[in-house]
């Protein structure tokens, strides 16, 4: 009897013993595969694009000064409209034109007590603002400005407010063919990533699409603007 449960005794432990080698086996097997799974190389892909901008906005600013401040008005009003005359005689349309309210200053008023004394005690500026598609046209009228210096109205354009902007609104159009060439000029980077290190380029891990970035090509052609993007992509390697 004590022979055959000794006989019972070794089998069991002898089938523990076997179970826990193959389980460490198959255990470890699983634990290479899966490090060999987790490897994976990170690349980025550029995308860039060069577009005419499809909108401009071009604020004439000019300032007036006079010592009655009605007499002020009516010049800030003739020259408003001799300005408007010369943009739709050069092909702008009416309703691509607009005009504010002038802001008009009383220097007097802002001496605070001062001795000093100046020429003229008002002054104005007046802002008239060209909202237009018509890149070309608008380029086209800003050449020949010289003519309204030449009748006597001074323009300004060294402060903030009356810059020119050029802005291109058709990022939705171009995005997917964008990104479709950044995911692809990364996966070229990880290929030959793969290739150099003898590994097997695997499928997308996880992706990072990036922000747009839109600007002017270069300081001299604002009306020309650079549209980038950069794609984060990690895949996996195997051997």
């Amino acid at each position: 009897m004590q022979s055959k449960d000794s006989v019972g005794a070794f089998i069991l432990g002898s089938s523990i013993v076997l179970g826990l080698a193959l389980l460490g086996y198959f255990l470890a097997d699983a634990a290479i595969s899966v490090k060999q799974y987790e490897r994976s190389v990170v690349v980025k892909g550029l995308a860039e694009r060069e577009q005419q901008a499809n909108v401009v906005i071009w604020p004439i600013q000019f300032s007036q000064a006079a010592n009655d401040v009605q007499e002020l008005y009516q010049v800030i009003e003739k020259n408003t409209e001799k300005i408007q005359a010369f943009l739709l005689i050069n092909g702008i349309q009416s309703d691509e034109i607009s005009a504010t309210s002038p802001v008009i200053t009383d220097k007097l008023a802002q001496q605070y007590g001062s001795a000093g004394k100046t020429e003229f005690r008002y002054t104005g500026v007046q802002t008239v603002t060209v909202y237009s598609e018509q890149i070309d046209t608008v380029r086209s009228v800003m050449t020949q400005m010289s003519s309204l210096g030449k009748q006597g109205i001074v323009l300004t354009g060294a402060n903030y407010q009356a810059q020119i902007e050029y802005i291109f609104t058709g990022l939705n159009d171009i995005k997917p063919a964008m990104i479709e060439e950044a995911t692809r000029n990364a996966r070229a980077v990880a290929e030959k990533f793969a290739a150099d290190s003898d590994s097997i380029l695997g499928k997308i891990k996880r992706a990072s699409q990036g922000q747009f970035s839109i600007s002017d090509r270069d300081k001299n052609n604002p009306h020309i603007k650079k549209i980038r993007v950069v794609s984060t992509i990690e895949y996996y390697l195997s051997d």
